[in-house]
């Protein structure tokens, strides 16, 4: 299959850990420099979309299905309480890939500590934080009222050194910190750097990229972001920046040619969902646009091709 999911697979693999608005500034203290991947997403656009939910409850990772059921274990509900999810994979001092969640909104940080209390559930401290357990190995800590920093102990650990130990922060990061400038506005976000680029062109490619010789070009794809809203319809849009015009000029080749393929053979949903799809290069930029109404964009969800590149 050369190009046969191109264009499907762009759209699910860039939405699928995840779903975001403005990072606080709480928030921002314990991502590191070192960032490959921030996905962020809205829960109160989620709340007010069927099909942002339905995008939701179908391609939601193993990792929020734990820590939803952990706040409810402990008296919060995410449904309700959640306004924002914020996803960060980030590389340690050894290289190591590690990630970590941030969730915002009105959790009631006082009945949360009461209830864990009377659950006998006692915190780790770490330097000037209370790391409390929630189970499936998953550990979590309030960096405010409003702020929970959640994921697995050594994760946790290395973003709580960036607030009070030191380490290298996202303020660090020029590349990563202007490009979520540019989209953290937006439902769902999420920015990558050199490595996150390149993995993710590399799985939205599939078999495509073995055509291409992407081994040589990937050294030229140098970061990305993008994102989609469902305020009206569904919208999602993709900027790569590479290294110069060639290589953008060569991507958006590939990418329309993959457009073009489905349109042509995809099934009666694939088809009409990518109508209004464009694949466009400026300058070092690769810019791609999808939009599709809700009860396209649905039925493009119970598909075959979004089922097998969903997984």
């Amino acid at each position: 299959m050369p190009m046969k999911q191109l264009v499907i697979g762009l759209v699910v693999v860039f939405c699928l850990p995840a779903w975001a608005a403005p990072l606080s500034n709480n928030a921002r203290t314990v991502v590191p420099s070192a960032v490959q991947q921030i996905i962020s997403v809205d829960y109160r656009d989620l709340r007010d979309s069927p099909t942002a939910r339905a995008l939701k409850d179908r391609v939601m990772p193993d990792s929020v299905k734990q820590f939803e059921s952990a706040l409810r274990g402990v008296g919060i509900d995410p449904d309700r309480d959640a306004e924002q999810l914020t996803f960060v994979s980030y590389r340690n001092a050894k290289g190591i890939l590690r990630s970590i969640g941030i969730a915002q909104g009105p959790f009631k940080q006082k009945e949360f500590l009461q209830k864990a209390k009377l659950k006998k559930i006692k915190p780790q401290k770490y330097l000037l934080s209370d790391i409390y357990p929630m189970g499936s190995e998953m550990q979590m800590v309030f960096l405010d009222p409003t702020t929970i920093l959640f994921g697995d102990g050594s994760a946790i650990r290395g973003a709580i050194d960036v607030r009070d130990n030191g380490a290298e922060s996202l303020a660090s990061n020029n590349t990563i910190d202007d490009l979520i400038g540019n989209v953290e506005n937006a439902s769902v976000w999420s920015v990558l750097d050199q490595a996150g680029t390149q993995n993710m062109m590399r799985s939205a490619l599939g078999q495509a990229g073995g055509l291409t010789n992407f081994d040589t070009v990937k050294k030229r794809l140098l970061a990305s972001d993008y994102v989609m809203n469902f305020n009206n319809g569904v919208t999602f849009d993709l900027s790569i920046k590479t290294s110069d015009n060639v290589t953008a000029a060569s991507i958006s080749g590939l990418m329309k040619a993959g457009v073009l393929y489905r349109r042509m053979s995809g099934t009666p949903s694939e088809k009409l969902a990518l109508e209004n799809t464009t694949v466009d290069s400026s300058n070092d930029t690769v810019q791609m646009h999808f939009k599709t109404d809700d009860q396209r964009f649905q039925a493009l969800m119970k598909s075959d091709l979004f089922a097998a590149v969903s997984k």
